[in-house]
């Protein structure tokens, strides 16, 4: 399957307008993995901004016809509309470093005519370490394997 399989055109024109507008983020987790080629499920695909709520990120998502509503006490951040339906917000990852230093060895994946950011895979395998969930433990095998046969 192709990369740009995984998105509808709502989903990639919204992508495509954070990039436009200079929104600095990238993909992270399984969606990540699986644009790298893992044979992986996620339900979501979770973006982590360099910052959150910042004016920048804010008119982007407005153009893209898109709300960001701020995590609360009980409540992580939300994007809210119709483009952004499959997208969740990551306010942090376990066992990595921050988002400047982690974007410096992201892996660029061309979608279309996008080039979207990733998390590179060892990265994402340290934080699925790092997390410790059962789930998260559970993939672990098949992203080592993915990572030995992707190098």
């Amino acid at each position: 399957m192709a990369a740009s399989d995984l998105f509808t055109r709502k989903e990639q024109d919204f992508l495509k307008t954070l990039l436009d507008e200079g929104v600095e983020f990238m993909v992270v987790g399984l969606a990540a993995a699986a644009l790298q080629g893992v044979p992986a499920v996620t339900q979501d695909i979770d973006l982590w901004f360099a910052h959150r709520g910042d004016e920048k990120m804010i008119g982007a998502l407005r153009k893209a016809g898109v709300s960001y509503i701020p995590p609360s006490e009980h409540n992580p951040p939300l994007l809210v509309g119709e483009a952004a339906d499959l997208f969740d917000v990551v306010a942090h990852m376990h066992g990595l470093g921050s988002f400047e230093e982690e974007r410096a060895h992201a892996k660029i994946v061309k979608i279309g005519r996008m080039n979207l950011p990733v998390l590179s895979l060892e990265r994402i395998i340290a934080s699925k370490e790092a997390t410790g969930r059962p789930k998260d433990l559970a993939i672990l095998p098949v992203l080592r394997d993915a990572l030995r046969v992707i190098d």
